[in-house]
């Protein structure tokens, strides 16, 4: 490959590499995304011109309650390269982005949030760290989050309980941003799970993964990610990911026997050879309640693992594509792989 050089920005000189890239994909969702999308485009396709390469964009309205559809389709007949997939209706964040994969066909895919949170410029520092280590995967991670306060603490939390519960340990503060090989990409998409999160997948696929710190811009002070569907996500990454808390219910049971067992033998010491009688039923009140929850935490650890099989063994789409919209001019001839299976 040719070392793409530029007097004007130092920064565009791109380091030669032994693996010739062709074409990038730039995969992004779009949920409530009019305001961003414009400058989202812009900004993305002044990093792509300063590299040797050929592009496109696959932009997945994720039923999007806003005008986004018809942004995107404008910005489509401006620009051929761009490829807009309309879901029939929302289905959410996580699936919109690996149903966005699947109709990828770059050797590279540059995978980010539209918000302009993660800014677009880290594509070229990606690209060079990926160039100069081979990396397969080259992921954005904030050196320090300006959320506010609870968001922090709820976000330190999901990390350390999930790296505490799962198999695979998972980087803390990573973003949705990451320039990812073909090969890496075809691999991802083997997980065919209804009920992910989606940094989860990224995690257990393996390869080579480097992470590269991002300065992400000001927190913009609304989410789609409430309490509640963080809380869900963090169920599912657990429960999809770790056998652990059913490991940790067995050695609870074991715990709360050999404890009652241990009181029945003091209970009984004292009947027998201390001559103390067990009076009132305080204790009993106490030890039925302790032992009522242990259950009903149990048993209700155990629905969730029933829940998410019960989700997965009726093999329904996890997302359904209502039109594809793009320049049939420029459609080629291999389809991307179909998103029902």
């Amino acid at each position: 490959m040719s070392v793409l050089k530029s007097k004007e920005d130092p920064k565009a000189e791109i380091a030669e590499t032994a693996q010739p890239v062709s074409k990038l994909s730039v995969v992004t969702s779009l949920y409530n995304s009019a305001p961003y999308l414009e400058e989202f485009y812009r900004r993305t396709l002044d990093q792509i011109r300063r590299l040797p390469v050929d592009y496109e964009f696959v932009l997945v309205d994720d039923g999007s309650p806003d005008n986004v559809l018809e942004v995107a389709i404008g910005l489509m007949r401006r620009d051929p390269k761009l490829r807009v997939v309309e879901f029939s209706r929302n289905f959410g964040h996580h699936k919109a982005l690996m149903a966005g994969l699947e109709f990828a066909r770059g050797d590279l895919v540059f995978l980010i949030d539209v918000d302009l949170e993660e800014p677009p410029e880290a594509l070229t520092t990606f690209f060079q760290k990926m160039m100069e280590t081979s990396a397969d995967v080259v992921f954005g991670v904030q050196d320090r989050r300006s959320d506010p306060w609870f968001r922090r603490l709820t976000g330190l939390t999901y990390y350390w309980l999930y790296n505490l519960l799962a198999k695979n340990p998972m980087a803390p503060n990573q973003l949705t941003a990451r320039l990812m090989r073909r090969p890496y990409v075809d691999s991802l998409l083997l997980h065919r799970e209804h009920l992910f999160a989606i940094e989860v997948l990224w995690q257990i696929t393996g390869f080579v993964q480097i992470p590269c710190l991002v300065n992400k811009t000001a927190y913009k002070g609304t989410s789609a990610y409430t309490l509640a569907k963080r809380l869900r996500l963090f169920v599912n990454a657990i429960a999809m990911s770790s056998r652990q808390p059913l490991v940790f219910i067995a050695y609870l049971g074991l715990l709360a026997t050999c404890v009652c067992a241990a009181y029945i033998i003091f209970i009984l010491i004292q009947y027998f050879f201390l001559g103390v009688s067990v009076s009132g039923w305080t204790s009993v009140i106490v030890s039925t309640w302790l032992l009522g929850g242990i259950i009903i935490f149990c048993l209700g650890i155990i629905s969730i693992y029933l829940s998410i099989i019960f989700e997965e063994v009726k093999m329904r789409p996890y997302v359904i594509v209502k039109r594809v919209h793009e320049d049939q001019s420029a459609v080629v001839t291999d389809q991307a792989p179909h998103t029902e299976s």
